[in-house]
């Protein structure tokens, strides 16, 4: 079940990231803030890698949002599916030294690993991509994009501990129950 849950948080956050740029895109664009749109997905992923006990429920559920943006980015195939699971595996190591529990921690990790995920982006598009000038072009939104990232995570952080807190608590009834 939190599983579920958490899957149908993840296809509702990518809907909104995708089509938050068609919003905030064109209204930014005269500021040239065109790329201030933030990673809503990168959060739950932060989170999956640092608190989720389950290894393969955590990739598992990385892959399939990782996949969901790719389906819905103009990117190469298997890009997103590529950077969120790095990410996630990244984020999981750092999880052994962080536990996201104030404000700004989530805030800091969801900066970093947005600049991680962007460099990471930037390296891909620049190796394995045909257009050479397009990761010069998107290098100058690396720093808005991590800045509004950061600013969406507490929510989504929050969001996705409620999640994972009301599933690991009807998982511990029926446990209780057999005693």
């Amino acid at each position: 079940m939190r599983t579920a849950a958490l899957l149908a948080l993840g296809v509702l956050l990518v809907l909104v990231q995708g089509n938050l740029f068609r919003v905030v895109g064109p209204a930014l664009a005269p500021f040239g803030l065109d790329a201030v749109t933030p990673s809503l997905v990168l959060p739950l992923v932060v989170y999956l890698g640092v608190h989720e006990p389950s290894a393969v429920r955590g990739a598992a559920i990385a892959f399939a949002l990782g996949h969901g943006l790719g389906l819905f980015g103009a990117a190469p195939n298997w890009l997103f599916t590529f950077v969120t699971l790095a990410v996630w595996s990244l984020s999981r190591v750092a999880g052994v030294r962080l536990g996201a529990q104030t404000v700004l921690t989530r805030v800091s990790l969801a900066f970093i690993f947005a600049l991680v995920e962007s460099a990471m982006v930037l390296v891909l598009l620049a190796v394995f991509g045909t257009d050479g000038r397009r990761p010069l072009e998107l290098a100058r939104g690396v720093l808005p994009h991590a800045v509004a990232t950061a600013v969406f995570a507490p929510p989504i952080f929050r969001l996705v501990q409620r999640l994972h807190q009301s599933g690991l608590a009807a998982a511990q009834l029926p446990a209780e129950a057999g005693r």
